[in-house]
């Protein structure tokens, strides 16, 4: 449905709901603003000063009136938030059996890399009525993802991942933008999602096969980087804890906290294993910070998570029987990301 106010195209669907909420402020603020303006014109003209002489009546207070347009305001306001609320929760709340797509910004480019191996610059293939989760960083500056037809828009934070997701509800090309200034070129950092139907996405999919997957990528860097000489993809691990299963699961800090281990979790591992130490296991592993790159840390994580055929609901590392890191081995760079299940 298109609309006479000035907005995007409406494509997707938390786009309706955030359109409904627009439009609720909007009439709420349009209602109010005629509302006090007719009021002040009218006591503007009815008490006004009819002669140099008047002496206006003294104003006495009304306990109720006071409450009225005191409390009346704060009512309105908190719809506004309980919506606002609602709307926000459903938008950066994880979505379920949702097609997974890696995200890399940099000075100026988007670069896309579907689980399946499909890679793209500046443009984005998904299926209609299919939920899409980008996990997005950066290699430089602060970037961000805004695709207007779906109301979606989200900061790509340099060290750290972000997620978010949409699910379109029509096929065609959208406009998506870098919604973050970062540079000379920001202006053309901008590129399209085409969403097609199903039987189409399968299609393209199909015509562009023969790419490596990003897990395949990554358990190739795995075991070139030496990591399976500390981790084991069975329950039992080694000097460093075991990832299978590690996905998803609760595990157990050397301080009795407990962290859940998502896609942030397994960045920080690699990059700063002394961060959340796994119980049972000691500071024996080095930082990979500089040694891979940030599409090259998305693919191991996309491997690790290849691993988690199970998520258990709380995963405790278990060490391995007192042993001691050889000269020559190099542990591996998730030596702390995870624990054995249960």
């Amino acid at each position: 449905m298109q609309s006479w106010l000035p907005i995007p195209e409406s494509a997707s669907t938390l786009s309706g709901e955030v359109d409904a909420l627009y439009y609720y402020i909007w009439g709420v603020t349009v209602f109010f603003t005629l509302l006090i303006s007719a009021v002040v014109i009218f006591f503007v003209i009815r008490y006004r000063r009819r002669n140099p002489f008047e002496i206006p009546r003294p104003i006495e207070g009304s306990t109720k009136l006071e409450t009225l347009w005191s409390v009346i305001p704060l009512l309105i306001v908190i719809t506004f938030f309980a919506w606002g609320a609602k709307l926000y929760f459903a938008q950066y709340r994880p979505a379920q059996n949702a097609i997974e797509v890696y995200v890399v910004g940099k000075q100026w480019m988007w670069k896309f890399q579907h689980a399946t191996g499909q890679r793209e610059i500046n443009e984005l293939h998904v299926p209609v009525n299919r939920k899409v989760k980008l996990i997005m960083t950066t290699e430089d500056v602060i970037h961000d993802v805004f695709v207007p037809a779906f109301r979606i828009k989200a900061d790509v934070v340099p060290g750290k991942y972000t997620t978010e997701w949409f699910e379109a509800t029509k096929p065609g090309t959208y406009n998506f933008f870098c919604a973050e200034y970062c540079g000379m070129n920001h202006s053309g950092m901008r590129g399209y999602v085409v969403v097609m139907e199903p039987t189409e996405y399968e299609n393209w999919l199909s015509g562009n096969a023969g790419q490596t997957s990003p897990a395949a990528a990554g358990r190739n860097l795995y075991e070139s980087l030496g990591c399976v000489s500390c981790h084991g993809a069975n329950a039992e691990g080694g000097r460093g804890p075991a990832l299978l299963g590690v996905y998803g699961s609760k595990v157990v800090l050397n301080n009795n906290a407990s962290v859940t281990a998502d896609e942030g979790y397994l960045r920080e591992s690699v990059l700063n294993p002394q961060a959340k130490l796994v119980t049972g296991f000691g500071p024996i592993m080095p930082s990979f910070q500089g040694q891979i790159s940030e599409e090259q840390l998305l693919q191991v994580v996309a491997y690790i998570k290849s691993l988690s055929t199970s998520k258990p609901e709380q995963a405790t590392a278990k060490p391995a029987p007192s042993a001691t890191p050889s000269a020559g081995a190099k542990p591996s760079p998730t030596a702390k990301t995870s624990s054995s299940p249960k």
